[in-house]
């Protein structure tokens, strides 16, 4: 990008769409295509590669730029899982936390719970300390939030939490620490590939977010906690439950029609078609949808034939939109035959994302330029004069 600085105000489109921000090694996602990468790597044959197919193989390479042998792979693993037990003051208060949530579930108490692991960990400003000081930050915080998603959501529904277990991978572990059970085999599989295709999708509204709290200088649980909230929101992360909220609400093949063109004349998106960046079907849907093929079954084939029919609906409905099947139908699908309630879907989105947030931190806080933009103000012209206030 250009060096110079540009101090003339330049319109952007709204939602910032198609603005290049900054450069990043981290990836890209080509919508046109229907491709997006982790570094120098397709994201899709990552999740689904039998060579490099942990979570923590890619996790590695997000932090580190490269693949790592099998001998940094079991430094690496070890090293996380090591952090996964929470610190004593974060565990006492995760009651509390839940309590105050149950009715907007894990997330709500995410975010209070990241900011006093930031505190308890002693996380300092990210301007202040060095880069391995800001890895070291951002591996704890990324091997902690599955330990407190999984142990909110349990005391949420009146369990105790389980502890995590260091002979296990990280999906498997987040199976376990949530059901008290180790998972089977395909589950795990399953729930890793999904967890791998999520871990970073371009500059998304949680990943912008937490790039520009990065850009102040904030301490590291400061801009996962901005980007946590990003992701709360249905048009963000909190869309795979609504998406197969759906499918029970159309209930059967003969009334997919009725139902998608009763929603689109009345104007309401369609949970699971259409995405800002991809012009094409979404990479990490065909993925997915592979995943729930082998399970079988008749959630599987309902939802086959629904996004068969949306699509051609969609067509016929919105002429040249391009509204295609995005992730979260299939994911929501792969989830829910994994045993997954689906108060965990985005939580579990969430588990994967906060190491795509953390590498982008870590790359963010190496430019000390803060993230500035300008608005263009369409009030009252001013300065109005002060009203006068008659005296009592």
């Amino acid at each position: 990008m250009p060096t110079a600085e540009v101090n003339a105000p330049i319109d952007a489109p709204r939602g910032l769409a198609g603005v290049i921000v900054t450069e990043t090694q981290l990836g890209d996602v080509r919508g046109t295509e229907g491709f997006y990468h982790y570094r120098q790597y397709s994201a899709v044959e990552l999740a689904t590669a039998r060579t490099f197919e942990t979570f923590e193989d890619v996790w590695y390479l997000m932090f580190h730029g490269e693949l790592p042998d099998a001998a940094q792979l079991a430094g690496f693993r070890a090293e996380t899982a090591a952090l996964r037990t929470l610190p004593a003051a974060v565990r006492d208060a995760l009651p509390a936390l839940a309590r105050a949530g149950a009715l907007s579930g894990p997330l709500a108490g995410l975010r209070t719970a990241l900011s006093l692991l930031g505190a308890t960990a002693g996380f300092r400003p990210l301007y202040d300390i060095d880069a391995g000081r800001r890895r070291a930050d951002a591996l704890a915080a990324c091997a902690a939030v599955p330990t407190l998603i999984t142990a909110l959501h349990r005391l949420g529904q009146g369990l105790q939490p389980v502890e995590p277990r260091a002979d296990l991978g990280h999906a498997a572990n987040y199976l376990y620490m949530l059901t008290g059970d180790e998972p089977e085999p395909e589950q795990v599989r399953a729930i890793e590939a999904y967890l791998i295709s999520t871990i970073d999708h371009g500059f998304n509204a949680s990943t912008f977010t937490a790039r520009v709290i990065t850009s102040t200088g904030a301490d590291l649980a400061a801009c996962l906690v901005g980007a946590v909230g990003a992701l709360s929101g249905p048009l963000h992360g909190g869309a795979p439950s609504r998406a197969l909220d759906m499918l029970d609400a159309i209930g059967t093949p003969d009334r997919i029609d009725s139902w998608i063109r009763d929603r689109v004349r009345r104007g309401d998106r369609i949970m699971g078609f259409g995405h800002s960046v991809y012009r094409t079907e979404d990479p990490r849907s065909r993925m997915l949808r592979g995943i729930a093929e082998r399970f079988g079954g008749p959630l599987v084939e309902f939802a086959v034939q629904v996004e068969a029919r949306v699509e051609e609906l969609l067509a016929e409905l919105k002429p040249g939109r391009e509204l295609h099947i995005n992730v979260e139908l299939y994911a929501g699908v792969v989830m829910e035959l994994c045993g997954l309630p689906r108060e965990m879907f985005t939580p579990t989105f969430c588990a994967a994302r906060v190491v795509g947030w953390s590498a982008n931190i870590l790359e963010q806080a190496e430019d000390s330029k803060i993230i500035r933009p300008a608005a263009r103000y369409v009030g009252p012209p001013p300065p109005q004069p002060l009203p006068v206030v008659a005296p009592l």
